[in-house]
């Protein structure tokens, strides 16, 4: 049961974020570019749910990102769900209570999911490659993405650690008995 009332919550709060990012951000935008909330989302849902979820969520809100704003899927598909499964390995490997880590843990994944988008819009889309204006939108987004997770970190960590508690039960005994 408590597994259904996290998952109405997740879903509340993808319907916040989107209205957030089309919204609210496109008037407190950098030089014409938002920040991705969605990567911030996905990777603290993978960092502290399960493999599963992570790329659950990231299939499904990149499939409804692609089909409200692009004319073929894929490119928030695939981003998204990579974004999901990063995010489990980097909880196995790296601490979610350094606030410095969750920062490199954010710059790693924006520059992940827009190398992968772009390079799946130029293949679909055959769009000009052009480096000057790919690093200006990765850098931008990358600041603004890090910034985000600082301001909302803390209460990212309560709910994700009740994600956690929930999620990644520990059940030792059963293994032996």
């Amino acid at each position: 049961m408590k597994k259904v009332v996290i998952n109405i919550f997740l879903i509340l709060i993808a319907y916040i974020i989107f209205f957030l990012q089309s919204n609210f951000f496109s008037w407190f935008n950098i030089a014409g570019i938002k920040p991705n909330l969605f990567i911030i989302y996905i990777l603290f849902i993978g960092l502290f749910g399960n493999r599963v979820i992570g790329v659950t969520y990231g299939i499904i809100i990149g499939a409804v990102l692609d089909i409200i704003f692009n004319e073929k899927v894929g490119a928030n598909l695939i981003g998204l769900s990579i974004i999901g499964v990063i995010a489990t390995i980097f909880n196995k490997n790296f601490s979610k209570d350094s606030r410095i880590t969750i920062m490199f843990m954010v710059l790693g994944s924006t520059v992940l999911f827009e190398i992968v988008s772009y390079f799946i819009n130029y293949i679909l889309f055959s769009i000009n490659f052009e480096i000057f204006s790919f690093i200006k939108i990765l850098v931008i987004e990358v600041i603004y993405n890090m910034l985000i997770t600082i301001i909302i970190y803390p209460l990212i960590q309560k709910f994700g650690y009740y994600i956690e508690n929930e999620y990644k039960e520990n059940k030792i005994l059963t293994r032996y008995f």
